[in-house]
């Protein structure tokens, strides 16, 4: 019996030191901050007061405190501290948390700053838009200025994006999702969280949510959905439908919570041509696992069947063949122009696979019809046979044409070449049946 006091005492004790702040601080100091931004930042001080971080007396200088020596630090009404609050600030107490995201895709996010997205947005539009856009969603590198009041130049602060490049080193910015300074585990639930960066012609993840049966399901029933409950398991503490979160990270009867948004995708839908993921297998079991507190396991199973179907189809009819003909052409030195996306054809190809190829793929993986066909596929077939082939036998190479026609002589394309008078013959011919067996097959 006094073993098991024990024990239990432990347990409370650890469980409540979990929400502690991971260092001691001058409880003047603290009452300092409070009693001042009550009065000169009222909003900021209600959201702090009644979230779990008020509630537990965490308090502005156990997040915001810092070292003489932090790069952003600055004495502020006798002690030092920093305006931004990184994962590395935050994982003094959500260790876990934190190595996750920092290990996501969602901490990498900042690299588009290599990237040609980031690159038009500079050269075709100019910094401030790239600040203002890319930076906003994908976050920037935070650049220190000493004759800044909270020693951030203006250039890059504020910024919350995904992926901000931090002044200690870390990557991401936590507040993206739970936004400061509620800390709200369900605002952070909700698909609005997500939608601020994942909508738009490139990647409207939000429209084909919206869509979907999912998303119906989800704004019709939202009050049913136990969003602020501390338990928040798929099928257990909600049934009605599932968010952004379920799926990509929150816990299953299986699976526990994860800040790595990449633990349960099989597919790297964002490059030319769809890549698999490392361990993808594992990764398809982790978001079946989710699927299958809902559905049932052919209803699973045939989903994945029918979305990976898609991705292939878009890779080997479209995506493939097309970067092939770009490689050539950029190898063999043909566009006039010598500046990045200074031609037709590079725009061309640019929105063959940035845009229509993402939409397509994306409205499979997420059950929405509109966006997998008239806003994918279709403006796929178009751009591909109507404007990129087109565009690529205007350079007038003998190597160029010779690579198209070996394309187009693929039974996958010769459609075009046919008497399409009886459809139903044309869609049914041998040909294509056996083509889409093998989509359908592909791995």
């Amino acid at each position: 019996m006094k073993r098991t006091r024990s024990l239990i005492f432990l347990v409370l004790f650890f469980g409540i030191i979990s929400y502690l702040p991971a260092q001691k601080v001058d409880s003047k100091v603290a009452g300092k901050c409070i009693t001042c931004h009550k009065e000169e930042s009222p909003g900021i001080y209600k959201q702090w007061h009644s979230s779990n971080h008020g509630q537990h007396n965490v308090t502005c200088i156990d997040c915001h405190g810092a070292k003489s020596s932090d790069a952003d630090a600055f004495m502020h009404e006798g002690a030092y501290i920093a305006t931004l609050v990184t994962p590395k600030d935050c994982g003094n107490c959500h260790p876990k948390e934190a190595k996750e995201v920092g290990e996501s895709y969602h901490a990498n996010a900042g690299m588009i700053l290599e990237s040609n997205d980031a690159y038009l947005a500079h050269v075709g539009g100019g910094s401030p838009v790239a600040i203002v856009g890319c930076e906003s969603c994908h976050g920037s590198k935070v650049i220190i200025d000493e004759n800044s009041p909270n020693k951030l130049a203006k250039i890059s602060w504020p910024n919350s994006g995904i992926g901000r490049i931090n002044p200690d080193g870390s990557k991401g910015a936590c507040v993206s999702c739970h936004t400061r300074h509620s800390f709200s585990k369900a605002q952070a639930r909700q698909p609005e969280a997500c939608s601020k960066c994942h909508l738009g012609p490139d990647h409207p993840q939000k429209e084909i949510y919206e869509e979907s049966k999912h998303g119906n399901a989800y704004y019709t029933n939202k009050e049913k959905n136990n969003l602020a409950s501390d338990s928040w398991v798929v099928g257990v503490d909600y049934a009605e439908a599932p968010t952004c979160a379920t799926c990509h990270m929150s816990a299953t009867k299986k699976q526990k919570v994860t800040h790595d948004v990449g633990n349960r995708l099989k597919w790297s839908l964002r490059p030319p041509i769809s890549k698999t993921k490392e361990d993808f297998a594992k990764k398809r079991k982790n978001m079946k696992d989710v699927c299958l507190a809902c559905h049932g396991d052919r209803f699973a199973e045939g989903h994945f069947y029918q979305f990976d179907a898609l991705v292939n189809l878009y890779d080997e009819k479209f995506a493939k063949p097309a970067t092939q003909i770009m490689d050539l052409i950029k190898k063999k030195n043909l566009l006039e122009n010598k500046a990045a996306f200074s031609n037709d054809i590079e725009w061309v190809y640019w929105e063959l696979w940035h845009h229509e190829g993402r939409r397509a793929r994306h409205g499979a993986a997420m059950m929405g019809p509109d966006y997998a066909w008239w806003h994918g596929i279709y403006d796929v077939i178009h751009n591909f046979y109507f404007e990129f082939i087109p565009e690529a036998k205007h350079l007038n190479d003998k190597d160029v044409n010779d690579l198209i026609a070996k394309v187009m002589s693929d039974p996958m394309h010769n459609w075009l070449s046919k008497d399409t008078k009886d459809l139903k013959d044309n869609i049914n011919s041998g040909d294509h049946q056996k083509i889409y067996k093998q989509l359908f097959n592909l791995k």
